[in-house]
């Protein structure tokens, strides 16, 4: 019988398993994929990395940049201007449109919670706050992957008051060399990380915990960190627990989860930085109103890579398109955006992904957000079943920094050291 079971080989899963057997203890973590990482997904062709999951350190992030240095994993500064563009032409919809600080001053005087989509409905219902309405709603799908009508109100104005404004950053190498970094950690400790074992059914009591995966295997331990996405965990397939565990399953309906499409084209040429008589050589992304509406280089690195970014309920609403309609909406939105057409995007096209984690089984969408009464969720998922069954994952750090990998590695940490501290 192994001391600790954790279910999912992603960066919360790795990190606490990492912390543990340092600590001494037996660990096994089985993980459903072919591959480690989860939301982390870096490959490596003749043209170098391509990160189909998370990409970005977002500013002066502690847990993983003292990870990152204590591994030695270079990394480099992401910067360049935000643009906005339409049909080959800059535009000026990136100045701030009209009634957003009233906006933030009706947010901010809330006394209860409620949903955006409300507040916009209530207070912002003349035709004259269309446009404020609709770049309100854009920014919810785009940038926290959520959907207006439950993404709660405090949580938002939280966010647009406090957002980080250190540097963004690259992993020189891609972040699965963090991912590897954990993993290897863990097994030169003597710990296990067992692929293709997915866990459909737990049954468990006081220190005492049974699971098995869909080839029938058995594993027991005398605790389980569950470190799977909220996406998987709030789906109607979702691990079976016996006796059942109704207050946390109930929590997990009360934190909201994204839906997210990542593009990522290759060409052989570097059209975006130069626009008719415009230099963007500078830019790092680009904005519109198509159908695939967010675009970013390698900025400040000149290379000859395109990443589209789709959120909220657009991309919820492909989430059973195939990979190749994906890839036309998106040479189609790239046509209008910088005027060319897409027979020529296609001859300059030397490859492409496409990376749709709201259809993935193992992920079912991007990352979390909050809805009002998550607050309370949370802490019913923080605390520990009877000191045996402990949750982990981005989805249960609140702060500046949730739905990134910081929050999935500080969430990990704080699990391990409860486990170490209670045992002392």
């Amino acid at each position: 019988m192994e001391d600790i079971l954790i279910l999912g080989a992603g960066a919360a899963g790795l990190m606490a398993g990492r912390l543990l057997v340092k600590a001494g203890y037996k660990v096994t973590i089985l993980e459903a994929r072919d591959r480690i990482g989860g939301r982390i997904h870096t490959i490596y062709d003749q043209f170098g990395k391509t990160e189909l999951g998370a990409e970005f350190v977002h500013g002066d992030l502690p847990v993983t940049l003292n990870l990152l240095k204590e591994a030695g994993i270079k990394y480099h500064a992401a910067s360049g201007e935000m643009l906005h563009l339409d049909n080959g032409r800059l535009t000026e919809e990136g100045n701030e449109i009209d009634g957003w600080d009233e906006l933030m001053d009706k947010m901010n005087g809330l006394k209860e919670d409620m949903n955006l989509a409300d507040l916009l409905t209530v207070y912002f219902a003349g035709e004259e706050h269309e446009p404020l309405r609709d770049q309100a709603k854009r920014y919810v799908s785009g940038f926290d992957t959520a959907d207006p009508a439950d993404v709660s109100v405090f949580a938002l104005c939280e966010e647009w008051q406090n957002e980080d404004e250190g540097a963004q950053h690259r992993l020189n190498y891609g972040y699965l060399e963090m991912i590897n970094y954990l993993a290897d950690e863990i097994t030169s400790a003597g710990g296990q990380i067992i692929l293709e074992a997915e866990v459909k059914d737990c049954n468990w009591s006081k220190d005492k915990v049974t699971v098995k995966t869909s080839n029938s295997e058995s594993y027991k331990a005398r605790k389980l960190i569950i470190a799977l996405p909220l996406g998987v965990l709030k789906s109607d397939n979702a691990l079976t627990f016996t006796p059942p565990i109704h207050s946390q399953q109930q929590a997990f309906r009360q934190i909201g989860f994204g839906a997210i499409i990542k593009v990522l084209l290759r060409f052989n040429t570097r059209f975006w930085e130069k626009l008719h008589d415009e230099d963007l050589s500078g830019a790092l992304f680009f904005m519109s109103k198509e159908e695939i509406p967010t675009w970013w280089s390698q900025a400040p690195k000149h290379e000859a890579l395109l990443t589209g970014w789709l959120g909220g309920n657009p991309a919820r609403e492909l989430t059973d398109a195939s990979d190749e309609d994906i890839l036309e909406k998106s040479l189609e939105s790239l046509s209008n955006i910088f005027d060319l057409t897409v027979k020529e995007l296609k001859e300059q096209m030397q490859s492409w992904h496409v990376a749709n984690w709201t259809a993935d089984p193992y992920t079912l969408g991007s990352y979390a957000y909050d809805m009002v009464g998550s607050d309370d969720a949370r802490e019913i998922l923080t605390s520990a079943i009877e000191d045996t069954i402990y949750f982990a994952g981005e989805y249960l750090y609140h702060g500046p920094a949730m739905g990134t990998v910081e929050a999935a590695l500080t969430s990990a940490a704080a699990v391990a050291t409860n486990i170490i501290d209670k045992s002392k």
